[in-house]
């Protein structure tokens, strides 16, 4: 197997595990949070979405999906290509409003699509490339290719597991 197919493998688990995770909630359920403080499903998938799109868009060096269409007014949110949800607060988790299920399930899908070009293209030099000196040691391209979708997997898994305490309540 070579490179561009693992990484392939990899990254189309995704969608389906997206669309498991939100398809049928309303958008009430979608914004539900479990406890106090705790993150929504819909806010755990926009989250990985915006990672995902954030990162592969410097990858390509090109704008984001997120500013380039109407995602953000989808979401209730300001198209601000900084804002991936790192770091937010209860209030800031509890303003990411999906329109629906099916508005998570499309902006992943736009993201997923781009993500999927970008990856048919590679082959394992390009994995050696330096994507970021601020750390030591630098990130190459291969190092972040497998943070984001392994920071994927796990909030879509976090996803899915809210997905079944609102159902089992």
């Amino acid at each position: 197997m070579d490179v561009s197919d693992l990484l392939t493998e990899a990254y189309d688990r995704l969608p389906d595990l997206v669309r498991a995770a939100v398809d049928g909630l309303s958008p009430e359920q979608l914004r539900d949070q479990p406890g106090p403080g705790a993150n929504t499903v819909g806010w755990l998938v926009w989250h990985l979405t915006r990672v995902q799109d954030h990162h592969v868009a410097d990858l390509l060096d090109a704008e984001q999906i997120w500013v380039s269409g109407d995602w953000a007014g989808r979401f209730g949110l300001a198209a601000d290509p900084d804002d991936t949800g790192y770091g937010h607060s209860p209030a800031q988790v509890a303003s990411v409003r999906p329109e629906s299920g099916q508005a998570l399930i499309d902006y992943y899908g736009a993201v997923a699509a781009r993500t999927g070009s970008f990856l048919a293209g590679l082959g394992p030099a390009d994995l050696d490339r330096v994507v970021d000196e601020g750390w030591d040691p630098p990130v190459t391209l291969g190092v972040r290719l497998v943070s984001i979708v392994d920071d994927d997997l796990q909030h879509v898994g976090q996803a899915a597991y809210v997905r079944g305490l609102i159902e089992a309540t």
